[in-house]
């Protein structure tokens, strides 16, 4: 790490150079700290351009001290020394400036950055505030409203947006260090700002702050931190500068040693590995230029889409022409649908389209790397796709099954070179949602299994490695999940009470209006090809629910009824009927003990597939969770949550 200082004329130049991303670090903080009382001393001196070595400005705290006792000086202190520096500084910003970073920024008298750089503060998705001046310099920069938006939400906003909010003096558009030693310059010829801590807070009557804190409250579903950090920002408009900054610093102080807290360090360590297993970090991948996909239905369709967001030309495989124009219809849709949300320009649709090959010849999948399967949930199925494989691929080229509950090995039986065989788990809709299980067979290589993580990152996925057993890890621990929430049904608890209650811990939905969302069919006809294998598989109140042709919204009623087309469900009279008889008793729990009741049975099977080596850590168990089934965050999955991590 260094902290180095140069000259160009009166203007001075700091360079931090402390790779890979210049954090905070105490080293790096005491560098600062000198390098202020230095150029102070300094009569030559008349201004100082603060700049970054390396891919990115100060990109926040360093993550080694995350959990320890701050050590001096404290990040508050150097900001405010920065800012009361004899010569103003400027902040030379390019990568990212976040959380810390961007603290030691609102500490110079000006900033500019490049167009690609980003500015935020995203201390609530570690479940702290932020610390050093962040809630209370940035609404007297730029407002209120903008400032809560980005303090609460913890995300960045692009330079050019900066800009406009006044966050940033200018953009550069040629060198940085040249630009900036101008700007610098440039600015001592005119009336220097007032530092923001002079700055007037700005102020707001009760129905703002009401209305804030209701947005936020609905945004972070049962997360405090944003409340929190919510709080900081209406003290700073009602107390003296130093008074907010002592408010903020306490409040930061102990959120930071919250279980809150806790758990989001703990998944931010876990998500910041995934990608790179220790036990793979010495195994090189093997380079993907061309993928296949078999199958254009939703979830091929959504898979493909996500291959092209990361590069990737693909070549669509269907049984027959009609079957790949249906499949090119949908990947179509999914990037028309970006468009429409302004995810996407149309020419970036265009150009995602384009790299899509439709095919019903299995020939033209001779030259591809990677060929995933994600047909029918029928093993005869599966088994023929990879027979054809077997034999128009080359040897070395991976294939992957998509399956969610076939044991990959019966799918994988007959393949030539099986060590080239691997599970990737992909949840729909495919292009959206973050979790791959990764499974191998027992044959599966090294090369290949890195090769599943590394195709994860540049998909910009969650991947947790899976052993095999029915459901894998996600799909058992929901099984379970489903049937506790229909124990609690038997013993009379209210299906909307049930939902109410899981939605309150956080959960997006319940576990009954989701079933309805998805199609109560999809888990019906798993259990009955298990019975119809011979497997004993006791009746759920799903299926008395699906034989009597209730198979959730897309058919108008499931555990709710769905009229006109709404997708807010109803009480439903006919299901009280369907299940009464199955009710056994009338014992009512809290909202709260309903939902320990549910996260426990979710760790509690979580345990158990970990006794079996199913998964090799809590952390991957609560990773699923999270990423695959919007279990919150900010209580760091079930595991966590139950106290099994």
């Amino acid at each position: 790490m260094s902290v180095t200082i140069t000259r160009e004329g009166e203007i001075a130049l700091v360079t931090v150079d402390n790779p890979p991303v210049n954090a905070l670090g105490q080293a790096l903080r005491q560098g600062l700290w000198d390098a202020v009382s230095t150029l102070d001393a300094d009569d030559q001196v008349k201004a100082v351009v603060l700049i970054c070595a390396g891919r990115t400005f100060i990109a926040g705290a360093d993550v080694r001290e995350f959990g320890q006792t701050p050590q001096p000086p404290h990040l508050p202190d150097l900001v405010t020394k920065i800012e009361a520096a004899k010569k103003p500084w400027v902040a030379a910003i390019h990568g990212s400036a976040l959380g810390g970073g961007l603290e030691v920024a609102l500490g110079c008298r000006f900033r500019v950055a490049v167009e690609s750089a980003s500015l935020g503060l995203p201390e609530v998705t570690l479940g702290v505030i932020p610390g050093a001046s962040g809630t209370v310099r940035t609404p007297r920069l730029i407002g209120l409203e903008k400032a809560i938006a980005m303090i609460t939400s913890g995300k960045p906003v692009r330079a050019k947006q900066a800009l406009a909010y006044g966050m940033v003096d200018a953009l550069i558009e040629g060198d940085l260090k040249d630009d900036a030693l101008a700007f610098a310059r440039n600015a001592m010829l005119q009336s220097l700002p007032q530092p923001i801590s002079l700055r007037p807070a700005h102020q707001a009557d009760e129905a703002f702050w009401q209305t804030q804190q209701e947005n936020v409250r609905k945004a972070a579903r049962g997360a405090s931190a944003p409340l929190m950090a919510l709080e900081s920002v209406r003290q700073s408009s009602l107390l003296p500068f130093d008074e907010a900054m002592a408010f903020e610093r306490h409040t930061f102080l102990e959120r930071r040693d919250s279980r809150e807290a806790a758990a989001l360090r703990r998944i931010f360590f876990a998500e910041r590995g995934a990608t790179r297993p220790v036990a793979l970090q010495d195994i090189t991948p093997v380079t993907l230029k061309t993928i296949g996909v078999i199958g254009g239905g939703t979830m091929g369709a959504g898979i493909a889409a996500a291959l092209r967001e990361a590069g990737y030309p693909v070549i669509l495989t269907e049984q027959d022409e009609a079957a790949v124009e249906r499949g090119l219809a949908n990947i179509r849709k999914i990037f028309d649908d970006s468009v429409k949300r302004g995810r996407l320009s149309k020419a970036q649709a265009q150009e995602r389209f384009a790299g899509v090959t439709g095919t019903c010849n299995y020939a033209d999948l001779a030259d591809a790397d990677l060929v995933i399967e994600a047909v029918f949930e029928e093993i005869s199925v599966k088994r023929a796709v990879f027979e054809k494989l077997g034999q128009v691929c080359r040897s070395d080229a991976i294939l992957a099954t998509n399956t969610s509950y076939i044991d990959p090995r019966a799918i994988a039986e007959g393949v030539p070179h099986p060590e080239r065989f691997i599970g990737l788990h992909f949840f729909s809709p495919a292009h959206i949602m973050k979790l791959l299980e990764i499974v191998p067979v027992p044959q599966t290589s090294d090369t290949v299994l890195a090769t599943g993580f590394s195709l994860a990152a540049k998909l910009k996925k969650m991947p947790v490695r899976a052993g095999i057993c029915e459901g894998f890890i996600g799909n058992r621990i929901l099984k379970r999940y489903r049937a506790a929430a229909e124990n609690l049904l038997r013993k009379g608890n209210n299906i909307a009470d049930i939902d109410a209650s899981m939605r309150g811990y956080g959960l997006a939905m319940g576990p009954f209006e989701a079933q309805d969302l998805g199609g109560l069919d999809i888990a019906y006809l798993q259990r009955e090809g298990a019975r119809a294998a011979g497997q004993t598989i006791p009746q759920t109140l799903g299926d008395i629910l699906v034989e009597a042709g209730r198979k959730g919204q897309k058919t108008g009623g499931g555990w709710y009824d769905y009229t006109d087309g709404s997708r807010k469900g109803q009480p439903s009279a006919e299901v009280t009927a369907l299940l009464k008889a199955h009710v056994t008793s009338s014992t009512p729990l809290s909202s709260q003990k309903i939902a320990e009741t549910l996260v426990g049975e979710m760790a509690a099977e979580g345990q158990v597939i970990l006794d079996e080596g199913i998964a090799t850590d809590a952390v991957d168990i609560d990773l699923v969770k999270i990423h695959g089934y919007g279990f919150p965050r900010w209580r760091g999955g079930p595991m966590f949550a139950s106290d099994r991590a």
